[in-house]
């Protein structure tokens, strides 16, 4: 038998290292007069991604989570969750990278911020806030178009016609 002279290629890997709790947040500005209050409040989602290289193929993903219910002008309450993971990824090609960290690992976090935030909300008292699912596959496409499109504008050529 003969060995070849070509070096082998490992295959791919993805391995969580740790999932915690990196940041909580929870704020009702105005109790306890706001416990008195019956109308539904306004509430609003914010959701933001981060990646942080920590060495050789290793990667801080944090997702967070902001839900701000106000009534009128008064806030009922303030909660931010920025649930992470440590995450292990080698031997990904590059252009596979960027999706993995930014879709795939996001969408393993996602549930712990939900269970996170609704479990904050209920023990400051009120109802729990249910995040819906979010498509963070859509979420990464919007952005990179919005970065291309930036990009091209930038340089001159966004091929904007204008029609009257």
């Amino acid at each position: 038998m003969t060995e070849q002279a070509a070096p082998s290629q490992e295959a791919p890997s993805f391995a969580i290292e740790k999932l915690y709790v990196k940041d909580l947040s929870l704020e009702v500005p105005n109790a306890p007069e706001i416990y008195l209050e019956r109308d539904a409040p306004e509430v609003n989602i914010q959701l933001q991604t981060g990646v942080r290289t920590m060495g050789d193929g290793v990667y801080e993903v944090t997702l967070t989570v902001t839900v701000t219910a106000k009534l009128a002008e008064k806030t009922v309450f303030l909660v931010e969750a920025g649930q992470a993971g440590i995450f292990r990824v080698k031997n990904v090609p590059e252009e596979n990278l960027q999706p993995l960290l930014s879709i795939a690992c996001p969408n393993i976090l996602f549930p712990y911020s939900r269970e996170l935030i609704s479990e904050s909300i209920t023990r400051a008292g009120f109802s729990p806030v249910i995040l819906q699912p979010v498509n963070f596959e859509a979420l990464f496409a919007a952005r990179a178009q919005q970065e291309q499109a930036a990009a091209a504008a930038a340089a001159g050529t966004a091929g904007v016609e204008t029609i009257q």
